[in-house]
């Protein structure tokens, strides 16, 4: 639970999250908490594997650092390491179709299961897949169009969950009642109370343009000498507004919404017309609308085109939630976008499940771009462990040490995930090195032992992933080691902390 300067409150176990509250004076301090910030932006999970990681590096390299072994030399062993380590995961990786849904499931329960919302996870896990798969599509790149070839690269995904995976959270109700829609919603009510508000299968039109008299761009100055004047002035702003509603209304739209305002006069043409209309809606939103909806987003009304106006939406209603009105546009005939609504007793808890959400989805969106998984439960950790300490015996002279220490430094994941269950943890986690060893060792030469034992996170038995279930992206488990051991580098190449301070003036 941590309390922010202002008094806030935020309760989570999120590693990236409470690293991001937390305040450190120690510049080393500052760059490992950067670490998981890298973490979360890049893969979006692993965080706090990444942190427990690069400080048990550093904790395994003390040794050589007292006995006065330079740090190039250990950061050298340290990097021949880290190759290896990624040697032995893409060894281990095993590839995975993004349509099998048990296996896609048992990946994001891997990813939440240790996180608060865990006691609801069929649904998070639901949603996040339906929202991730919804979001995906397949980007074009030039190399796929110039030369008809159609190499790995050529059909990119293109997984926008920021832009167009909104989540709404709104206090109230069960978490039971969370849901994504086939469609988009919004936080708005219609301008004007006669306006319909439900429509089956409406045509929507978008707009980014004031629907209202333009005003002088600065001051602007108007002499009048007849009184008749002011009337035709008044007349032509008018006739300014009725004209653009006209040109709107010939396209026979049953939806207009604008980013800007609407002014009173517009709203009596929408409404004498049966036309429902919203006004200024963000910039987010009405992206997410084009997309969900097949609308194009219009910023001059006489620039209309049939092709503009969006039919992909079945259902608009407008729904009261609490003290609020909604917008929702549901039932959209393949959706490029999504509204994520979460529902539950408090901001907090709120709070917590958006993080969590997030998460899963990002895990979803790794899987997306790269199809690979690894075992999880800490086996993949022991594997490259145990991989690093047989590859560490064939090398010599003073670079052995830090390549084993390496090793070494894997094993605390395992180790942690054994103190979590509240189990033996010396003892099971030589029982999973033997397991790993012994891999090794019935292994035909020149193979690669494939072990995939791993620890069960609520019993502490060891079990083998493979049947438990339990899998974790490749993209997350390589940037983690990637960036924990980099990080150790970095660090231990630091001679000296020095401050600089001011000169006082005499």
């Amino acid at each position: 639970m941590l309390l922010d300067p202002m008094g806030g409150i935020v309760i989570t176990n999120d590693g990236n999250c409470i690293l991001r509250e937390v305040d450190v004076s120690h510049p080393t301090a500052k760059s490992m908490i950067e670490l998981s910030r890298a973490q979360d932006e890049e893969v979006g999970d692993g965080t706090t594997s990444v942190i427990i990681l690069a400080g048990e590096m550093l904790i395994n390299a003390e040794p050589f650092v007292r006995t006065n072994v330079h740090p190039t030399v250990i950061v050298r062993g340290y990097n021949y390491a880290l190759q290896e380590a990624l040697n032995i995961c893409e060894k281990l990786a095993l590839n995975v179709d993004v349509n099998d849904t048990d296996r896609m499931k048992s990946l994001v329960q891997s990813c939440i299961g240790t996180k608060f919302s865990s006691r609801w996870n069929d649904i998070m896990i639901d949603m996040a897949l339906k929202a991730v798969l919804t979001v995906a599509r397949e980007m074009p790149t030039p190399s796929a169009l110039s030369h008809g070839a159609s190499d790995v690269y050529s059909q990119k995904m293109e997984v926008d969950i920021k832009r167009y995976a909104k989540v709404e959270k709104i206090p109230g109700g069960e978490i039971s009642d969370c849901a994504v829609l086939s469609g988009v919603m919004f936080n708005k009510d219609v301008t004007h109370s006669k306006m319909r508000r439900r429509i089956e299968n409406p045509r929507i039109l978008l707009l980014d343009t004031p629907l209202e008299y333009k005003k002088g761009e600065s001051q602007t100055n108007v002499e009048i000498t007849d009184e008749e004047d002011w009337n035709t002035l008044l007349k032509m702003e008018e006739e300014y507004v009725e004209n653009m509603c006209m040109e709107i209304i010939a396209f026979k739209p049953d939806i207009v919404i604008t980013e800007k305002g609407v002014s009173d006069l517009a709203q009596h043409y929408f409404a004498k017309a049966n036309i429902t209309a919203f006004r200024r809606l963000r910039k987010t939103d009405n992206n997410r609308v084009a997309r969900a909806t097949g609308a194009t987003i219009v910023s001059r009304t006489d620039e209309i085109q049939e092709t503009d106006i969006g039919t992909g939406c079945g259902l608009f209603e407008m729904r009261k939630i609490g003290e609020e009105y909604f917008a929702f546009f549901e039932e959209c005939k393949d959706p490029k976008a999504c509204t994520i609504i979460l529902r539950g007793g408090s901001k907090d808890v709120l709070n917590e499940i958006e993080r969590n959400l997030t998460d899963a989805m990002q895990v979803v969106r790794n899987v997306v771009f790269d199809t690979r998984l690894l075992p999880g439960g800490g086996a993949t950790e022991m594997a490259v462990s145990v991989g690093l300490r047989k590859a560490g015996l064939k090398l010599e002279g003073v670079q052995q040490g830090p390549f084993l220490a390496v090793g070494e430094a894997m094993e605390v994941i395992p180790r942690t995930l054994a103190q979590n269950c509240g189990v033996s943890v010396i003892r099971t986690v030589t029982e999973l090195r033997a397991k790993h060893a012994s891999a090794y060792e019935e292994a035909d030469e020149g193979s690669f032992p494939k072990c995939n034992w791993g620890l069960d996170g609520t019993t502490g038995k060891l079990v083998d992933m493979e049947e438990f279930g339990i899998w974790e992206p490749f993209s997350v488990k390589i940037q983690t080691i990637k960036t924990a051991v980099e990080s150790a580098c970095m660090i231990l190449r630091i001679d000296d902390i020095v401050s600089g301070s001011k000169k006082k003036g005499y």
